[in-house]
């Protein structure tokens, strides 16, 4: 998935809320099966209703997917999005240069 400005933009709006964070975070380490909305409640010590108005906002901006199984709805994490984002991020690191084994620069000393 190529990302724009635009749609990183969304991303990192949704994921600039404690809450919703959180629940990528969860949702991430769940894997691609997911979990249903109330385990992300009880996980997360949060209300049902500010529950889905934040999977609502993760799910308009594409980092998270909503399925219904019988009566629950599962929520996953959008891994095609996540990696698009990651990838927008980095694309132009270190100016196309590998960076991967780059150790971190050594702090001055003030004078």
């Amino acid at each position: 998935m190529r990302f724009a400005a635009a749609d990183a933009l969304e991303a990192l709006g949704a994921l600039s809320n404690e809450h919703r964070l959180g629940i990528f975070r969860l949702l991430v380490q769940a894997g691609p099966l997911g979990m249903p909305a109330g385990e992300i409640a009880d996980k997360l010590g949060s209300p049902a209703s500010s529950l889905s108005f934040h999977l609502a906002h993760l799910t308009r901006a594409e980092l998270i997917m909503q399925r219904r199984e019988s009566r629950s709805l599962i929520y996953s994490a959008n891994f095609d999005t996540m990696n698009g984002l990651i990838g927008f991020m980095t694309e132009n690191c270190c100016g196309g240069a590998s960076c991967a084994s780059v150790s971190s620069p050594k702090k001055r000393k003030a004078s």
